[in-house]
């Protein structure tokens, strides 16, 4: 019998954290372990046209909010920075409020990349620094603001 790797583990902790985020109707799930903020990220998906939702540690930036498209330092984005960039409409929810939103993804050549990426990287505890290194794709951060 194989066991499951630490990636695996991860990732079905991940993902049972979402689905109890959004049975509840987000009374629970609004902090990730160790209190990281987490909000649920619905997209448009770009082939389907279905509603994709994936939920994510964010950090604050005056009225926006900020999520990194990390994927734990796959090699590739996550499908959900593809889909957003197809449709830029998206909706964020944090606890039970939900907020419809224009997504803007940031690159490394934006000369605000940086200092969203400090921001970012603290909300998570210091983990967005270790995906960095581990590929060498950038990691895209997107601004979430209000609609």
């Amino acid at each position: 019998m194989k066991l499951p790797s630490q990636r695996d583990l991860f990732l079905a902790t991940l993902r049972a954290h979402q689905r109890l985020y959004q049975a509840s109707g987000g009374l629970v799930g609004r902090r990730l372990l160790l209190g990281m903020p987490t909000l649920l990220l619905r997209t448009t998906g770009r082939k389907s046209g279905q509603t994709r939702t994936a939920a994510l540690v964010y950090a604050d930036d005056g009225d926006t909010r900020l999520v990194v498209g990390s994927n734990g330092g796959a090699r590739r984005d996550p499908a959900w920075i593809l889909n957003l960039e197809a449709d830029p409409a998206v909706e964020y929810q944090v606890g039970r409020r939900t907020v419809p939103a224009t997504a803007r993804v940031v690159r490394t050549d934006d000369a605000d990349y940086e200092r969203l990426f400090a921001l970012c990287n603290k909300a998570n505890r210091g983990t967005y620094a270790k995906y960095r290194e581990r590929t060498t794709r950038p990691l895209p951060i997107v601004v979430l603001s209000r609609r």
